[in-house]
């Protein structure tokens, strides 16, 4: 991927606070803030165009992140019904600089948006359906293009919503880790967020005695949400899955704590630890 120029504006000189953003040679432009400055973000002249936004938080029912796309033709407008909204905490904007985002443009990024942050799967998306919009060719290319943009700027912004759990590039160049116990085989890999569990990888069916209630409760909203399936005496991921370190990932697998950096090995058995010490 070529390297791109970002320009990141802190008005209040925050990085928690108000931040605008955008790239070098795009015509659109992102703006971004807590609810705590709702009114700083809506008072900015750029929320009077069209766009897109997406509202972020917790679904309250499941404690996951959550997440709701929306398009509005002032975008202003469209923030301030949202008050009524309780689980978000934070908004992303999406207009153009050029005010050539027509309506029809603006459902069609909504539309897209919604269906890859579906497919990310890293949030709940709390509308999970769109209206959506077919375009010429043309115009279909250049929100392509834009929805790119939107892409590469989330994660500086401080969202992974639309990043993939495991890119399929680096899936292929990163080293394949193997855990084993009682039968159940699991695979995965470092990230940069912790560790991913692949899918179709094992894990033990039943909980130790002793496994930490954080664990068990993890398995449980897993099984739940469909992430783990019962197979015969076994689980099964069902997807790619991603945990906060080697040693989660494994004591989902295992049922209780384990040692993730002895715990995962190479093809040649060595163990993770014995890796990272060697690299």
């Amino acid at each position: 991927m070529a390297g791109v120029t970002i320009k990141l504006f802190l008005p209040k000189g925050d990085a928690q606070s108000l931040r605008t953003a955008e790239l070098v040679n795009w015509t659109g432009k992102a703006l971004a803030g807590p609810r705590s400055q709702l009114d700083d973000l809506l008072g900015r002249e750029e929320l009077t165009k069209s766009g897109v936004y997406i509202l972020l938080g917790v679904d309250p029912d499941t404690g996951k992140q959550a997440a709701y796309i929306g398009e509005a033709e002032v975008v202003r407008d469209r923030l301030k019904q949202h008050r009524d909204k309780e689980f978000w905490i934070h908004a992303i904007t999406f207009v153009s600089k050029d005010e050539n985002l027509t309506k029809s443009h603006i459902r069609y990024l909504e539309g897209r948006l919604i269906e890859e942050a579906v497919k990310v799967a890293r949030f709940k998306v709390m509308n999970g359906q769109s209206s959506g919009s077919k375009l010429p060719e043309s115009d279909r290319e250049d929100m392509e293009s834009f929805l790119g943009r939107i892409v590469q700027l989330l994660p500086v912004l401080g969202c992974d919503l639309l990043t993939p759990i495991l890119d399929a590039v680096a899936a292929g160049a990163k080293l394949r880790l193997t855990g084993k116990i009682k039968g159940a085989t699991a695979q995965g890999q470092r990230t940069s967020k912790g560790f991913v569990v692949f899918t179709g990888s094992e894990a033990v069916a039943n909980l130790r005695p002793s496994a930490p209630t954080y664990i068990a409760k993890a398995r449980e909203e897993l099984q739940r949400d469909g992430t783990l399936a019962s197979e015969g005496e076994k689980l099964r991921f069902t997807r790619d899955t991603e945990f906060s370190s080697p040693s989660t990932a494994g004591a989902i697998v295992c049922g209780g704590h384990v040692n993730g950096l002895t715990f995962w090995r190479d093809k040649d058995g060595r163990e993770l630890k014995e890796i990272e010490s060697a690299a």
